[in-house]
């Protein structure tokens, strides 16, 4: 890990590079909208939660010391979220940026910059296979695809198809 004040490279992928910082309650009703966004979750395959179910989910996640969590904040406003936890004996990676944060490299440059910061590997994520704009963010970061699957998925009343993306 970087030493706390130390500089960030500038990255290559960002126009603005955001900072990553411990997620703080603040954070939250943030992250609440965000994941509310109707265009973000149909892109995503992930289905909002109701704010009971949000906060149960942020609880456990907060609580849980071996789950690294991150907000992406960029020049002062939080952006998204991003972090890495164990899942079926793998190291998964996951985030989430609001809409109006996307398309100027911020996911890519939050998810290079947590890579860097953990020596942990190999790290995984999954991504649904219609998500152009995270299989881009993985890829430009490193990972390669290793499996594929189709499965049905309740939360979103469909099949789902899904890829896997390994780093290291």
């Amino acid at each position: 890990m970087r030493s706390p004040g130390s500089v960030r490279p500038r990255s290559q992928y960002a126009e603005v590079v955001p900072s990553l910082r411990e997620v703080a309650e603040a954070d939250l009703d943030v992250f609440y909208e965000q994941q509310l966004d109707p265009q973000a979750t149909a892109m995503a395959l992930f289905p909002s939660r109701d704010r009971e179910a949000f906060d149960a989910h942020w609880r456990r996640v907060l609580a849980d010391d071996s789950v690294v969590k991150r907000t992406i904040v960029d020049e002062g406003a939080v952006a998204g979220n991003v972090g890495v936890w164990e899942q079926e004996g793998r190291l998964l990676v996951g985030y989430w940026l609001g809409r109006e944060f996307w398309g100027r490299g911020l996911a890519t440059a939050a998810l290079a910059e947590l890579v860097r910061e953990l020596d942990a590997r190999p790290l995984y994520a999954w991504v649904a296979a219609s998500n152009v704009g995270s299989i881009r963010v993985l890829e430009k970061c490193g990972f390669v695809e290793v499996e594929r699957r189709a499965e049905h998925d309740e939360r979103v009343g469909g099949v789902v198809e899904e890829i896997l993306y390994r780093l290291g």
